[in-house]
């Protein structure tokens, strides 16, 4: 039966009012759409923050492709990606369930677990032309056990460049290679599944590109997070970015007319997100709410009720592979893909009330384990954290080492960045450091933030005795919900994360072999960003 159909099928069981006539209008509904699975087209940036689309306010970042879907479908405000790291965030997408049940996939640049079914190989065992363009899932190694590559987002599609604006953006012909993607199915009736990954807005920029190119002015930005100083070079830090997220989304817009011109518009479930928070200090790889809280809209103008609604549910991107199997008319338990924790969106594609749609979906599980190397023996730093309404409740199970890498080897889990260098080579000047220790200073066994009234994560309430009870229970929950997940980590065995081996050989072991004298290759950050003496002792 046509998914929708399902939906209203089981909505006239639970009110009771099923007549025979309502099963011949269900059955004669079916018989006209059975050919009418819809297209998917997943876009995710790489390295975006909520709000940053014009679509919520957000007025020196212009996003008119981003608009349109949610004007058309829906804009999601509290959608939430559980691991916030590239490899773990796709992963997690994959297979729709947490990073801490994928063994390996937990962490950054992994051996991807060849046990691990993913939605994209489903979907094309059962009919769907499947293809990616861009950055699919990365960086790490996916195989099959015969070595061959595995292609988790879909086949590549990468063949078509351009030249792009500026030199430190991605020569890929996004679009255009969406365009050649279509044109190679065999039957244009096969419904597809195509993965646009830009590559855009990770880092490198090319600096003020966004004012010299994109035209925009440091004084559009009304206000940058508190835990950076405002500086001038800051300011246009961020609209460097802000420039190649419009870049990402002009591709967008591009791939939208494109379905419309050849009529496929219409059927086609188009969702927009990114992987994680944008590549700044204290956001990407961290657990904050600028880290972890994410842009989303989704459209299908034949399948979404009421257009145009603004939902508040929380929302985790492990919802996204269950969604897809069912949109597809699957059974989870026929795909052969491991069990989900993920729960499909489709309760709120087919409803038409807006704010908060399901009152079940009311938190999401947070976590990491390693990311970047640049501790000793490759050890990361494992934190497991829940969201739930205006709170999030963070525990940091190793307080003693260095959140985003040691401070000899670079601070290597903070992108090289002007914002980075500035905090930096200025946290001896008088009255900066505390944006120092913000940034890269080690944090406490327990972190508890009113996000509503500070979305900063600046004022750590985990010590309050006015929140005590508020900590206690969200500390209970975030538990108990990770040993119903069997999450090694609560289980006492959390060592085996550690024993993962990062799969990139030239920074493997990147502490000691950097400690002895290795050169070591670190092309996403400074050479500047390598502390070379002791940290002076400070407080302020």
């Amino acid at each position: 039966m046509s998914l929708k159909y399902k939906y209203y099928f089981g909505c006239f069981i639970n009110t009771g009012v099923l007549s025979l006539s309502i099963v011949f209008l269900c059955f004669s509904l079916l018989k006209a759409q059975a050919q009418d699975r819809p297209n998917i087209l997943f876009a995710i940036s790489d390295d975006q923050s909520f709000p940053h689309a014009s679509a919520y306010g957000t007025d020196w970042v212009q996003t008119p492709a981003f608009d349109r879907v949610a004007d058309k479908g829906i804009l999601f405000t509290r959608a939430y990606v559980p691991n916030p790291k590239c490899a773990p965030s796709r992963s997690i997408i994959l297979t729709g369930r947490n990073s801490w049940q994928l063994e390996e996939a937990a962490n950054h640049w992994p051996d991807f677990p060849e046990k691990f079914k993913v939605f994209t190989e489903v979907l094309e065992e059962e009919g769907y032309f499947v293809g990616s363009t861009g950055k699919g899932w990365a960086p790490g190694i996916a195989q099959t056990a015969d070595g061959s590559p595995r292609h988790l987002a879909g086949t590549p599609y990468n063949e078509i460049t351009m030249q792009p604006p500026t030199s430190a953006i991605n020569s890929n012909d996004y679009a255009a290679n969406f365009e050649f993607f279509l044109e190679s199915r065999e039957n244009e009736d096969q419904p597809f599944s195509f993965w646009y990954g830009g590559h855009e807005p990770h880092r490198r920029y090319v600096y003020s590109s966004g004012v010299q190119i994109g035209g925009k002015e440091i004084n559009q930005i009304k206000e940058i997070p508190s835990f950076w100083p405002d500086t001038d070079s800051i300011r246009v830090d961020m609209l460097d970015y802000a420039m190649e997220i419009e870049y990402f989304d002009e591709h967008l817009g591009r791939m939208l007319a494109h379905l419309e011109e050849i009529g496929e518009l219409d059927n086609t479930v188009v969702v927009v997100t990114a992987d994680n928070g944008m590549p700044f200090p204290r956001i990407k790889g961290q657990l904050y709410e600028q880290s972890a809280h994410l842009p989303l809209a989704i459209m299908w103008p034949n399948g979404i009720e009421s257009p145009g609604r603004v939902v508040d549910d929380f929302i985790s991107f492990a919802d996204f592979a269950p969604t897809f199997i069912e949109l597809a008319d699957l059974e989870w338990k026929d795909t052969g893909m491991h069990s989900t924790v993920g729960k499909s969106l489709t309760d709120i594609l087919f409803s038409d009330r807006e704010g908060q749609v399901n009152e079940e979906r009311d938190h999401v599980i947070l976590g990491k384990e390693r990311h970047d190397v640049g501790r000793p023996y490759d050890w990361g730093y494992p934190v497991r954290g829940i969201v739930k309404g205006d709170f999030l409740y963070l525990r940091n199970f190793e307080e003693d080492r260095w959140p985003v890498g040691n401070p000899e080897t670079g601070y290597l889990n903070t992108d090289g960045s002007p914002t980075k260098s500035f905090i930096l080579d200025h946290r001896t000047t008088a009255g900066m450091y505390h944006y120092w220790q913000w940034n890269f200073g080690k944090r406490p066994f327990e972190e508890l933030y009113n996000i509503s009234q500070d979305p900063n994560c600046l004022h750590n309430l985990a010590d309050d005795p006015a929140y005590s009870d508020q900590k206690n229970h969200l500390a209970e929950d975030l538990y108990r919900k990770l040993k119903e997940q069997n999450d090694p980590r609560v289980m006492g065995r959390g060592y085996v994360f550690e024993a993962f081996p990062y799969m990139d050989r030239g920074t493997q072991n990147f502490y000691q072999r950097f400690m002895n004298g290795e050169e070591m290759n670190t092309g996403w950050v400074n050479d500047s960003d390598f502390e070379t003496e002791p940290l002076p002792e400070q407080s302020q």
